[in-house]
């Protein structure tokens, strides 16, 4: 994303910002009528057992990929701002929101009719592997508002109070590299080239305004509508709230706060990057990783349950009078019960960047090449403060999981509701 003198010449910055909305939604494979249709499309209506042709609508009330049936694979990515200037930032979103709305109906970000002499508006690389589900969400992080206290955009008294600096965490060894970012994309897919093609063409997009922070890709595996193994082979997400009770979103997800209209409908996302000693875990004995977690391995079951959903009963005691579920497993901890009816939707994906030399922080205090292997932990809340924040403090300092993870990445992000057609994703922060 940087400048070199070495690459062709382009248009200008300022030109292309100022012309990328108009030139995006312009024709080429659906015409700008067809996109809009598209784009606003009843889910689920269309293909919608077959997860090629799947699509997913783009303008709403919110934003997709949230409360979306989780596809199988992500690539998620931060960014830098490096320009100045306002008008940039919102003609970036708008050139944003032109494109996100062709490529999750399909068709590339910008119409694929430029002269050979010219660079080609997209890679091309998803020509023939159809929508796939693709579902682009956007966020704000807090350097969009203020940075190192200067204002670059005249919108820092519109942080939302709900934007807070994540606090240091015990056991954190974040890597600056892996943390933070002024804006967030999240393209999740039922292919993983189509969910890396709509962040790289977004990403060029920016050239000169935004710089590449950090990028994660990351998969799940599983019958769909059930839930997915992490790679530790349990079940991740069973006690996530009910995304199809519009209740417990919005108690749970949906931002409404009085200070932050323009965040109505929106939700406050956290993003993880946690590397897990899949080495350490595999040694091991079942009944350890059960009680761990809290939970039977291959059912998913609470343990002393059957099934995955029976309710979990955290007052049960075995006959000497000790808890079934142990004090510190992960389950009790992060459970309501434990955090004052504190509930986060959960939509994280495993990653596998292949391995790396490590230090480990436990005994036996291996030093040796190991899996790069992990947990992109991805959270949406009303609230961090009485979401995330609380409850990862809890675990952070009591779970036994921590022996075996290791938390090396963070971000957060104001994620707006959905754009209206015509409009633009964050518009009523800017326009307000």
């Amino acid at each position: 994303m940087a400048n070199d003198p070495t690459s062709p010449s382009r248009p200008s910055r300022r030109g292309f910002l100022k012309a990328g909305g108009a030139a995006v939604a312009a024709g080429a494979g659906l015409g700008t009528a067809g996109v809009a249709q598209a784009a606003q499309a009843a889910p689920g209506k269309t293909h919608a057992d077959d997860p090629q042709h799947a699509v997913e609508p783009f303008f709403g009330a919110h934003q997709g990929g949230i409360v979306t049936p989780q596809q199988s694979h992500t690539y998620v990515a931060a960014f830098d701002l490096t320009t100045d200037k306002r008008d940039d930032v919102t003609g970036l979103l708008r050139a944003w929101t032109d494109a996100a709305a062709r490529m999750t109906q399909g068709a590339t970000a910008a119409p694929l009719d430029t002269p050979d002499d010219k660079p080609a508006p997209d890679s091309a690389d998803i020509l023939g592997l159809g929508p796939q589900g693709l579902t682009i969400t956007f966020g704000f992080g807090p350097g969009l508002f203020t940075q190192e206290g200067r204002d670059r955009y005249g919108i820092a008294n519109r942080r939302p109070a709900a934007l807070v600096d994540l606090p240091r965490f015990n056991g954190d060894q974040l890597v600056a590299q892996k943390t933070g970012g002024d804006l967030y994309i999240q393209a999740c897919a039922n292919d993983p080239q189509v969910a890396f093609h709509a962040v790289r063409q977004l990403a060029r997009m920016g050239y000169g305004a935004i710089a590449m922070r950090w990028g994660q890709a990351g998969f799940l595996s599983g019958p769909r509508g059930q839930t997915p193994r992490n790679l530790m082979g349990f079940k991740d997400g069973t006690n996530n709230p009910s995304t199809a009770k519009p209740p417990l979103m919005n108690q749970f997800v949906w931002a409404n706060a009085a200070d932050a209209p323009w965040m109505q409908g929106g939700t406050y996302t956290v993003v993880r990057r946690i590397r897990i000693t899949l080495e350490h875990w595999d040694q091991m004995e079942l009944g350890f990783q059960e009680e761990v977690f809290g939970r039977h391995k291959y059912s998913g079951a609470p343990i002393g349950m059957k099934h995955e959903f029976d309710a979990l009963d955290l007052k049960a005691a075995d006959k000497d009078g000790n808890p079934v579920i142990a004090q510190n497993a992960h389950v009790r901890l992060s459970n309501e019960a434990s955090n004052n009816g504190a509930q986060i939707l959960r939509r994280s994906y495993s990653y596998n960047d292949g391995t790396n030399f490590y230090i480990e922080r436990w005994p036996p205090w291996r030093q040796e090449t190991e899996y790069d292997a992990g947990l992109i932990f991805i959270a949406h809340q009303g609230d961090p403060r009485t979401g995330f924040i609380p409850i990862n403090e809890k675990l952070a300092k009591f779970d036994m999981m921590n022996q075996f993870t290791t938390h090396v990445g963070s971000a957060i992000f104001a994620c707006p509701p959905g754009a209206r057609q015509g409009s633009y994703i964050g518009a009523r922060l800017f326009e307000a």
